[in-house]
């Protein structure tokens, strides 16, 4: 009286049926994903300059890759513009995430550092004043970036950093290293944080590079491992002009093993032309 009947076993119709419903599913939720890839992915392309400013005496360059899967896309960023002066401002940043809404956080970080940049010529109160307008709006997306200012009279390098890795340099008489500036938190952290600014000379012919953690961190090496050996790149082919030395550059990337984002930018410096009387 106690036992149990056998349970029904499931004809070959109601189990086609069941494959065909699980099967519909998974290809929406497919497609829905990938329509949100690719909308990252024109974001990506329409937020990103499709060429960065040069003039006599220096080249620029710059790579970007997305993350290894293909499917995170959005968060790295870099940027290159001509100021009112004469000077020329390079920006390098990575959004928190890797989605359409980090997409469009980058595009905001973007915007703002280039209207900002006009009116301080302060690289720090241009990371600054970014960092309170982007709490002002509240977006709950962190960034970090780099933001480099050029006078190419002078030939004075001046640069900020908010949380971001440091940069690599490198000059044609042998010497090379990392940026050693302290910094500041990542924008969207705390209101009224300050950025020191680092000061450099591009006296000697050589190259500097900003880059994201993309390039250098992965399963296979650490932050400090990556950055030696991307120093050690850029060391031994300093005289290579800028499109080679970010290709050679965004190669670190690939024997890192990435599984993020990575962005190059590449600041190919020779002789400036001298200053007008």
């Amino acid at each position: 009286m106690n036992r149990r009947r056998p349970p029904r076993s499931a004809s070959a119709e109601e189990l086609l049926t069941t494959l065909h419903q699980l099967t519909s599913r998974a290809r929406r939720e497919v497609e829905l994903h990938q329509a949100r890839v690719e909308l990252a992915e024109a974001l990506q392309r329409e937020m990103l300059p499709s060429s960065l400013p040069d003039l006599p005496g220096l080249q620029t360059a710059a790579r970007y890759t997305p993350a290894r899967s293909g499917l995170d896309i959005g968060g790295d960023w870099y940027d290159g513009f001509l100021l009112p002066d004469g000077s020329l401002a390079f920006a390098i940043g990575d959004v928190q995430g890797h989605d359409v809404e980090a997409a469009a956080f980058m595009g905001q970080v973007r915007i703002a550092m280039r209207a900002l940049a006009v009116t301080a010529a302060d690289p720090g109160e241009v990371v600054r004043r970014t960092n309170d307008l982007l709490l002002s709006v509240d977006s709950g997306l962190l960034a970090t970036c780099t933001f480099v200012r050029i006078d190419p009279f002078s030939r004075e390098l001046q640069s900020a950093r908010a949380g971001h890795v440091a940069a690599v340099w490198a000059t044609v008489d042998g010497r090379a290293g990392t940026t050693e500036d302290e910094g500041g938190l990542p924008l969207g952290i705390q209101t009224g944080e300050e950025y020191p600014v680092s000061t450099r000379r591009l006296t000697t012919p050589g190259a500097f590079v900003l880059l994201t953690d993309g390039v250098i961190e992965g399963p296979s090496y650490s932050i400090d491992e990556g950055l030696d050996a991307v120093v050690r790149l850029v060391s031994s082919r300093v005289g290579d002009d800028a499109d080679e030395l970010a290709d050679a550059i965004l190669g670190t990337a690939e024997r890192t093993g990435h599984e993020d984002d990575a962005a190059v930018l590449v600041v190919r410096h020779d002789a400036f032309p001298a200053a007008p009387a």
